[in-house]
């Protein structure tokens, strides 16, 4: 365990379980921030509300080799612990988990988690692993951290529907607060792949705020046809050269259905590759139905 001033960062699972039981059985709440790492704004607004509603808080950073498939970008994922301790602990975070793969995944490993369906479209139609490894390492994460609350960003939100689907299909009794989405002032969304953007690449990919702000406004003024909307996104992101679209989702919002007419709680969610670069963003619209 090494101390960063007041915060800790514990490498071993077995020493951050101990610790964390030991603040459950004292009487603490804990609330847990999972991370890859590489922190920005929008992982320290997770954690500054988390900071407000826990008397314990644990950040883990770890790139999770489960959830990456074959030809992904695993090995050149950035990683500075450094900056990302110092970044949390201006926040108050403290205790940062930074285990190795071999402390999560020990030689024999053999156990996965997986969710059905939900994680068979969008983002899991072209990263058909990568939910089982997402699950499956936030399932390890909760094992060993014990907390009562757990916070993710809105930015993934397929990622958020799977683990509320998980929390409650496997009873954990933990809380789990979806925070949102953090952009430039641009509109980009953060992301830790945002990094490998050419300056280039880094304008073209204003098409996806642009495209779903065009979705949005679409059903203001009245559409609902779930596939117009989703073909005057495409003609948007298409006219981008470096842009090429993975897919286009008109969803609900807790359920992922796909979606014929834009009603209710609506999930207009996207992935876009800016030349290597897959990025992912998404809008929440709220349709009510006419008056009759």
């Amino acid at each position: 365990m090494i101390a960063v001033t007041s915060m800790k960062i514990i490498t071993s699972p077995a020493e951050i379980q101990n610790c964390c039981w030991s603040a459950r059985a004292d009487g603490m709440t804990i609330g847990l921030v999972p991370t890859m790492g590489f922190l920005h704004e929008g992982h320290l607004s997770l954690m500054r509300r988390a900071r407000t509603e826990n008397d314990l808080l644990v950040v883990s950073i770890f790139v999770n080799p489960t959830q990456f498939g074959q030809g992904e970008d695993y090995n050149k994922y950035p990683k500075d612990l450094q900056r990302d301790s110092e970044m949390a602990e201006s926040v108050g975070v403290d205790i940062i988990f930074a285990p190795t793969p071999e402390d999560m995944y020990p030689t024999g490993y053999a156990t996965f988690v997986n969710a059905e369906r939900i994680t068979e479209k969008m983002c899991g139609a072209s990263r058909p692993i990568h939910f089982r490894g997402v699950t499956t390492v936030v399932t390890k994460l909760f094992n060993l951290v014990y907390p009562h609350k757990a916070y993710f960003g809105q930015k993934d939100a397929q990622q958020a529907v799977v683990i509320k689907r998980m929390v409650a299909d496997l009873n954990f009794d933990i809380e789990i607060t979806v925070m949102p989405t953090i952009r430039e002032e641009d509109g980009v969304a953060m992301s830790s792949r945002n990094r490998y953007l050419s300056p280039a690449g880094r304008q073209a990919a204003l098409v996806l705020s642009r495209s779903l702000h065009k979705a949005a406004k679409l059903v203001e003024s009245g559409q609902t046809d779930a596939a117009e909307i989703s073909h005057t996104m495409r003609e948007m992101i298409e006219a981008e050269p470096l842009a090429e679209i993975d897919y286009i989702a008109i969803v609900d919002a807790d359920t992922l259905d796909d979606l014929d007419i834009v009603r209710g709680k609506v999930l207009v969610a996207l992935a876009v590759f800016i030349g290597k670069t897959r990025l992912i963003d998404n809008i929440i619209l709220h349709h009510s139905n006419p008056p009759n």
